[in-house]
């Protein structure tokens, strides 16, 4: 595949720590025939107090070189925050640990999370935005040096009175930062919480991540914020269409057809799925076939233009 969306994939199953099943996450991503694959680095005991654990990167490496992915990518940890006043040193080590892993890997991208954080007195949001651009763009330069991108993913409010950037909000650090090595990250799920939540205009906010957008996350959902949190299974948040539920296409109620007949991207972004084998394996083949339509929407008006 080739345009503007040049691969389609799914993220593996994110197991224990202990390496056990990265092997057979990875060939479950590699069985369904995508090209594409987002390793869930975060979960596996990998990196310790800022440093990579020699011996474990050795294992990682040989496994994941067992693949011929045409892209990789890593998934930074969950809690990156680069608003994390108290923490923004230790954030940082770890995001310069995870680059390294791009490097030594062969993984041309590192997910990143947006940041957040309650406002402290005195504070405003502009004190946390610039905070996170400045992290942004020192690790951008750490980014350049490896030959790989960071991509800034847009987050959904998960506590009262938290501060928390938009889609757009999003973008526009993007763009202030300005680096050649960072990307925005689309996740259409998280946008479409995020607009419900906050009374945004849904499809306005992906336009205006869309033109800086590298990378995108795809998977179903019905956009409705989390008025409850406690459910016994995920099916129980399945079936009342609560919260980031991360489903196959189609299951939710995302207009992706009309979506990707309308935005385009960076070139060279990939499309990874984030719906999991250890729920949806039977689904991972159609979605796969119809994330590969979406992507030609694309690509195909690109060439047209």
């Amino acid at each position: 595949m080739s345009g503007i969306i040049s691969a389609v994939g799914f993220c593996n199953h994110t197991g224990p720590g202990d390496l056990s099943t990265l092997d057979a996450s990875l060939r479950a991503v590699a069985d369904t025939g995508a090209d594409a694959c987002e390793i869930g680095i975060y979960g596996e005991e990998i990196i310790a107090g800022g440093r990579i654990v020699e011996e474990r990167l050795q294992r990682v490496a040989a496994i994941a070189g067992q693949y011929s992915f045409a892209k990789l990518s890593l998934h930074g940890q969950i809690v990156s925050n680069f608003m994390d006043r108290e923490n923004l040193h230790l954030q940082k080590r770890v995001v310069r640990a995870m680059l390294e892993l791009c490097d030594r890997l062969g993984a041309g991208v590192l997910v990143h999370h947006g940041g957040a954080a309650q406002l402290a007195e005195g504070e405003s949001a502009w004190d946390l935005d610039r905070m996170e651009r400045e992290a942004l763009h020192e690790m951008a330069d750490v980014a350049k040096g490896y030959g790989t991108r960071i991509v800034l993913e847009n987050i959904f409010t998960t506590l009262p009175g938290q501060y928390r950037q938009t889609p757009s909000e999003v973008a526009a650090t993007v763009r202030a930062v300005g680096h050649s090595h960072l990307a925005a990250l689309i996740d259409f799920s998280h946008a479409y919480i995020e607009s419900s939540f906050k009374g945004l205009d849904f499809r306005q906010e992906l336009r205006a991540m869309a033109p800086v957008a590298g990378h995108l996350h795809v998977h179903d959902s019905f956009g409705l914020p989390y008025t409850m949190k406690t459910f016994y299974h995920p099916a129980e948040a399945t079936a009342l269409g609560i919260g980031d539920l991360h489903l196959p296409l189609g299951w939710g109620d995302i207009a992706w057809e009309d979506i990707f007949s309308e935005l385009t991207f960076l070139p060279d972004t990939t499309l990874i799925m984030e719906i999991g084998a250890e729920r949806f394996a039977a689904e991972q083949p159609a979605c796969l076939q119809r994330a590969r339509k979406l992507a030609d929407l694309v690509n195909t008006r690109a060439q047209a233009a």
